[in-house]
This record gives C-alpha cells, sequence and structure tokens, in this order.
C-alpha cells in the first residue's frame, strides 16, 4: 500500500542512502531513533511533504512525487490522514468545528463513539484553548480519522498523552486501520509503543534495520 524505494535524502548531512520500507495493508508500522536520526523527514516523505533527493515514494504503486497538483491535493484530502506532534488546530473554532471542517471535507459522518473511546466527547463545545495538551492531542487525532484516511502518517501520537490513554488512543487506530483496510507508519521515541506495531525498525548510522 505504501512503498518507499531507495530513498536517500539529506540536509547538512546524509540521513540515509538507499532506504527502504513498505507497509502493508492493515499494517502499523513504527520507525525508532533518536532525535536528528531522520525519522520525522522518513514520515514527511511519506506525507507528500517532503520528495526525497533520490528514490520513490507510491501509494497504491502510484509514485506521489510524480502527480499533477490537483492529483496531489485529491490525494490528501482523501487517502493521506496526517497526525503531526504538533497538533494544528484551529484555535478560533471549537472542538467540534474543529472536527466539522474534516467531516466536510472528507464527505464522513462524525463519529460519536470514537469521540467516547477517546473521551473528549463532553469537550465539544469548548474553544480550543481551554483544551489540556492531552484532549487538543486526541482531537487531532479524532479530526484526522473523521475523513477516514487510508494511510495514517503519524509522529509521536501519543506524546502528550498519560499511559492509560496513549494505550486506548492507540488501540483505537489498531482497530482502525484493520478495519478499513487501512495503514500506519509512525515514529516514536517509545519502545513499548513500537512494540505493539506489527513491525519495528530503528533508524541508526544512516540506516533502517529491523528490530
Amino acid at each position: 500500500m505504501l512503498k518507499l524505494e531507495s530513498i536517500t535524502h539529506a540536509f547538512d548531512i546524509e540521513l540515509y542512502k538507499d532506504l527502504n520500507l513498505d507497509v502493508k495493508a492493515q499494517e502499523s508500522v513504527a520507525i525508532l531513533g533518536v532525535s536528528g536520526s531522520g525519522k520525522s523527514t522518513i514520515l514527511n516523505h511519506a506525507s507528500s511533504f517532503l520528495k526525497p533527493l533520490k528514490g520513490s515514494v507510491k501509494i497504491d504503486e502510484v509514485d506521489i512525487y510524480s502527480l499533477k497538483s490537483d492529483k496531489l491535493a485529491s490525494l490528501r484530502k482523501q487517502t493521506l490522514g496526517v497526525i503531526f506532534q504538533s497538533h494544528y488546530l484551529f484555535r478560533g473554532f471549537s472542538a467540534y468545528e474543529n472536527l466539522k471542517v474534516a467531516s466536510i471535507l472528507g464527505d464522513k459522518e462524525i463519529d460519536s463513539k470514537m469521540l467516547e473511546s477517546f473521551g473528549i466527547e463532553h469537550v465539544l463545545k469548548q474553544q480550543i484553548g481551554t483544551l489540556s495538551g492531552g484532549q487538543q492531542q486526541r482531537l487531532s487525532i479524532a479530526r484526522v480519522l473523521t475523513k477516514m484516511p487510508r494511510v495514517l502518517i503519524a509522529d509521536e501520537p501519543t506524546g502528550n498523552l498519560d499511559s492509560k490513554t496513549a494505550r486506548d488512543v492507540m488501540n483505537h487506530l489498531f482497530n482502525y486501520i484493520k478495519a478499513n483496510d487501512a495503514c500506519m507508519l509512525l515514529a516514536t521515541h517509545d519502545t513499548e509503543l513500537a512494540r505493539l506495531c506489527d513491525k519495528t525498525y530503528m533508524l541508526k548510522d544512516c540506516k533502517l534495520e529491523r528490530i
């Protein structure tokens, strides 16, 4: 479903060379690595935000960086769901209005059961600035899932959550990809979280190795 083939990228120094990664439907894959190793850069390639210096990124065998702007916009709107480390919520909106934007763009209904499982059903009328960091994180994940993407890209998705809430949210994400024939690629520092995924890789010394 999601393939990174012979990816090479560098900024001031080379991050990785000829990197390959294949994430199949209904599969979750975690990337571990120290800060600055390039984990988030890999996610940016997969999210269509950063073209690698060499190599290709394919979704359903289509190189996303070969798409014309309208096709790429459609891919971002309908297929890709990106969970950022920062929440990127609309600050002037209520929690419900943030969800409604995703609902309208994706032409999907807001899942009330998901909101209950995330423990945010009672904050829908509140402005974003009144929510705790954990509530904002759960809301941002719920907003992404509302449009029902087939490819989830998650950068430290549970970084602001306590251990129990983090486990509940991850279980929902795992159930989501199984139920919707989707896939998930995530970057994390949390080895326990990484072990919950179907596959775990370590990015070290410019190489991605299965652990």
